[in-house]
């Protein structure tokens, strides 16, 4: 199958903006361009619009009348799901978990409440407990007579990773228009569908460039399987092979665990905003951003390639 074959709706607002990050290139010495994905413009924007354009897409034309997205309390992921799922009329259900109820909501939470859906709370920071529970919620529905669209952590499946192929293509078509050639691209990576894209993007439209991943979730063993993985169906699902490489993670810049803040990206945030006024997070662009400076600054990079950082949004965790 082609991409075209499958059904799509268009909530991103594409192409999102691509440039030069001019007084962070010299404040770092290497030229470094951003590309705004905290610009698609739905639900407040972020990557994942691109992803839930084909999974709502699809949850609409099978007929689903209500939708199940999992996620932390403050995922952005949900809070773009619960929008795209009430702007195209289904029932929606959040299966929202961390380690203690949050006294107030604020941040995507808030956004959450606003949107009027349906939030069932799991008090435990274990990703997995999260989707025992809402595979049982989604068995509750079908048992009451409803049809749900179950969408995983960060719809990291084969559907919602077409939306990053299609990433890739816009960069390469952009930086093309620009007379640039971008050499390397560095992001923000957690459940792994932004990663799969670009990396059978790659494979795609022939580009030679790195796409390094900074592991903001898991260990490198278990993302790296996991995005492996996900290009291995998804190719399957398109009808080609994937060439099993290309995959670069760097959990380097984790911290404790997912979600913890740490001082290198504190600083990132600061950098960026006051050299760019670009405004990060803390959970994940904040420490992709770290990544992208210490690699700058122990010279990763050569000095004459283009560095592209994906911005994939998340900045309302801010208001946390």
């Amino acid at each position: 199958m082609e991409i075209t074959d499958f059904p799509k709706l268009n909530l991103s607002n594409l192409p999102t903006p691509l440039t030069r990050l001019e007084r962070i290139s010299q404040y770092l010495n290497h030229n470094i361009y951003i590309k705004r994905d905290d610009l698609t413009g739905f639900c407040f924007g972020g990557n994942k619009t691109r992803k839930l354009d084909y999974l709502i897409a699809e949850a609409v034309e099978k007929g689903y009348d209500s939708l199940i997205a999992v996620g932390a309390y403050q995922s952005n992921f949900c809070r773009m799901a619960a929008g795209a799922g009430t702007a195209t009329g289904l029932e929606v259900h959040l299966v929202l978990g961390g380690a203690k109820d949050p006294a107030k909501a604020t941040g995507n939470l808030l956004l959450d409440t606003i949107l009027g859906v349906t939030i069932h709370k799991v008090y435990d920071s274990d990703w997995d407990v999260w989707t025992e529970a809402a595979l049982s919620l989604q068995q509750e529905l079908i048992d009451s007579g409803k049809k749900p669209y179950y969408l995983p952590i960060g719809g990291s499946v084969p559907v919602g990773v077409l939306g990053y192929i299609n990433g890739l293509k816009e960069i390469l078509d952009q930086s093309k228009r620009m007379g640039i050639e971008i050499d390397k691209i560095i992001h923000a990576s957690s459940s792994g569908g932004t990663q799969a894209g670009l990396v059978l993007g790659k494979q795609i439209y022939k580009w030679p460039g790195e796409i390094i991943g900074i592991g903001v979730a898991k260990n490198e063993v278990q993302l790296n399987s996991e995005i492996r993985e996900l290009c291995n169906s998804t190719s399957e699902m398109l009808g080609f092979k994937f060439h099993n490489e290309g995959i670069n993670v760097d959990c380097s810049y984790l911290g404790d665990e997912y979600g913890a803040r740490t001082d290198e990206a504190s600083e990132a945030i600061e950098l960026f905003a006051q050299k760019e006024g670009i405004f990060l997070d803390n959970v994940y662009t904040g420490k992709a951003a770290a990544g992208l400076i210490d690699y700058a600054k122990k010279n990763r990079f050569k000095q004459n390639e283009n560095i592209l950082f994906l911005h994939t949004g998340g900045n309302i965790e801010l208001f946390e």
